[in-house]
Parts: structure tokens; C-alpha cells; sequence
């Protein structure tokens, strides 16, 4: 595959690759077993859910302002769903205002899409865990209209029941009022089982353990807290918030782990993306040498890639990674994640690396305190 040679992976490191993740030759008579390309049949717990110890984010399904999304995709999307759901990937994260402009809800849609076409085994199939997120519009003011963009979401991907139903972020900073109605809603979808398990996205510390309290004493276990974790957002608060939720027994799901494309190695200060994230890489990419120079380093001595060092940085902090992906080339390098640890002084170097970075990834304006 393509993707074994990207990303500064030294020619030397071909073979191991190959053999890791069981390439046959054309000629071979055990190619027609396709066995699977990678093996993350390692699972953890998630409140009452089962996943893979990576998910994959549908942010890009849909968002043209962003990633460049166009409809002519839409067949190379369902090619990286059914690599991932092959592979073991049972964990997709989207949102209900995934997509933009008309095409608003797109990714649900999408993902509804794939998984009724999916021609694999019903048991994988039915293993497949969707978590999305409810935009916290100021029009969405009383539970019940929580409780209807849950059914929306689910009238949209077609199924009976959702996996994670997450509140897309905090509205304590600009509209504390309306944040006890969104947590009722919460309570509510779980209760008339629209969702199997809740969670939040974009909580700061003090936040997640006052929604915890509230819906533990609602009775409902709050499942996941998402936030932006990666080598390059690491800090007090992500670190705290980490803390907490390992003392709570709330599940860490970590979004951007790639820090939106800055930690793969593909761009530097005179090589950017275009749009929106070329201005924000123009202003980080230069104070991220230290960093990047390790993953580097890293990546070389283990004959991976940059992107899947980073990756399994966050499996090897207790978090599930959902890094997105829009090709089947990203998919297979990501999936190249899994099966492997860093070692306890390969972390250290990429810790002491990341502090060493001047810069620092912004961090999302919804996130509280």
C-alpha cells in the first residue's frame, strides 16, 4: 500500500511493514482469504458499550468549508467505513451539525448509508457504535426539543437506537440558564431508550464533574467527556480533565489527535493547506520543530508513520483517539495505529518534546471551565 512509504517511513521499513499487516503476493493462494490488514480486536468498556481502542470522526463528511467536501466522495466513504468495520473499528463519531450549509446532517446520513449497506456479517454490523453530538442552538431551549434533534439524528441514519447521544458543548459560558435544559434532555433520550449511553464534548473540569453529579443523580451513568487531546493540546486542563475522568469512570474520547493535520508530518511553514486551516498552521508550525522532530525519530525506529506514533501516544494515555479520516490511504495509515505501544521512555521523549514546542493548539472556544 501507498501509505507505507508516506510520511518519512524509511524504505528499510517496508518489509516489517508488509509483514505486520499480512500482504500476500498477486500470485499467492491465501490472498483470496482476505484475512484482515490489521488486528485491533483488543476492545474497551465504555460505560454499558463495547469499542475499538480507536474510533474514526465523520467531521469531514459533509463539511466543504473545511475538508472539501464534495458528493463525489461519498463512494470513497463508504470504502474507508467498510476497511474500518472490517478491521475491527466499531466506534464513528459525528454530530448533527456535521456538514454545511444544505448539506447540515450530511455525515449522519452517510453513516446511516453505510451501515445498512454494509454486506459484512450481521454480528459485525450489529457491534457498530455510532456516537453524535447535539448542537446546543439557542432555539434548542427545553428538553423536549433536546429530545427531538435526538430523534431527528435518528430518523436521519435510520436506526433504532444510538449509541452515545453527546452534548455537543456546554452553554455555562454565554447561557448558564439553558444548561440545565440540555442535561434533562440528556436524561430524557435515556430514558425513553433513543440512546443507549450519554456523554459530552468540549467540557473543562469543573463542568464535567457538576453534569456528572446531576445525571448520576438522575440515575444515569455519564459514559464519555470528548475533548481536543493530542501532543500538541496538551496542558493543565486537558491533563485534569483526563484525571477526573479516570476517578469518575467516564471514558476520555480524544478528537483533532492529529491537531487537524499538524502532527502528520505532511505540512511545514512553506508548505500549508489551503482555506481556513493554512492561516491557523502558518501561525503554529514554526514553534512545533522539537515535537515534530521526535515523532519523527520515533516513527523511523519503529517503521511507522508520524501520524500513527502520535495516535498511539493518545491509546497509551488511557484515551480512544477518533482522528478523521476522508481516503482509504488515511484509513489504512490510521488503522496503523493499533497493535503496538510506545514505550514508557518513548512517551517521556514525546512529553518532554510537546513542552518544549513553543506553540500550542488553540483550544475550542465552546469549552468551559
Amino acid at each position: 500500500m501507498a501509505m507505507a512509504l508516506s510520511n518519512s517511513v524509511p524504505s528499510a521499513c517496508i518489509i516489517c511493514l508488509s509483514a505486520s499487516n499480512q500482504f500476500y503476493p498477486p500470485s499467492s493462494p491465501f490472498k483470496s482469504l482476505k484475512p484482515p490488514l490489521f488486528w485491533p480486536w483488543q476492545k474497551v468498556k465504555m460505560g454499558p458499550l463495547t469499542v475499538s481502542p480507536m474510533g474514526f470522526g465523520t467531521w469531514a463528511w459533509g463539511n466543504q468549508l473545511l475538508w472539501g467536501y464534495q458528493p463525489s466522495m461519498d463512494s470513497q466513504l463508504q470504502q474507508v467505513f467498510n476497511l474500518a468495520v472490517e478491521n475491527g473499528i466499531n466506534l464513528f463519531d459525528t454530530a448533527d451539525s456535521y456538514g454545511t450549509g444544505r448539506l447540515n446532517g450530511q455525515s449522519e446520513k452517510l453513516l446511516g448509508k453505510f451501515i445498512r449497506e454494509f454486506q459484512g456479517e450481521k454480528r459485525i454490523r450489529d457491534e457498530i457504535v455510532i456516537a453524535t453530538k447535539f448542537a446546543a442552538y439557542p432555539w434548542r431551549l427545553t428538553s423536549g426539543q433536546f429530545v427531538q434533534a435526538c430523534r431527528a439524528s435518528r430518523d436521519r441514519m435510520q436506526i433504532e437506537q444510538i449509541g452515545i447521544g453527546q452534548l455537543h458543548w456546554s452553554t455555562a459560558n454565554y447561557a448558564p440558564p439553558q444548561e440545565l435544559a440540555l442535561w434533562n434532555g440528556l436524561v430524557a433520550m435515556y430514558e425513553k431508550g433513543l440512546v443507549k449511553a450519554v456523554g459530552v464534548s468540549n467540557y473543562g473540569p469543573k463542568q464535567l464533574v457538576k453534569i456528572h453529579d446531576y445525571l448520576k443523580a438522575r440515575g444515569v451513568p455519564l459514559c464519555s467527556a470528548q475533548v481536543q487531546f493530542s501532543l500538541l493540546s496538551m496542558g493543565e486542563d486537558q491533563m485534569e480533565i483526563k484525571n477526573i475522568c479516570d476517578s469518575l469512570d467516564i471514558r476520555l474520547i480524544s478528537y483533532s489527535p492529529l491537531g487537524l493535520g499538524m502532527l502528520t508530518g505532511k505540512y511545514t511553514p512553506s508548505r500549508l493547506p489551503q482555506g481556513p486551516r493554512g492561516l491557523l498552521f502558518k501561525q503554529i508550525l514554526p514553534g512545533l520543530k522539537p515535537l515534530l522532530v521526535s515523532l519523527r525519530e520515533i516513527a523511523e525506529k519503529r517503521c511507522k508513520t508520524i501520524p500513527q506514533v502520535a495516535i498511539n501516544w493518545c491509546i497509551c494515555k488511557g484515551t480512544i483517539p477518533i482522528p478523521g479520516v476522508k481516503t482509504v490511504k488515511q484509513a489504512e495509515e490510521n488503522l496503523g495505529a493499533l497493535g503496538w505501544r510506545l514505550s514508557s521512555s518513548e512517551l517521556l521523549q514525546l512529553d518532554y518534546a510537546a513542552q518544549e514546542s513553543p506553540q500550542r493548539m488553540i483550544q475550542n472556544i465552546f469549552q468551559t471551565k
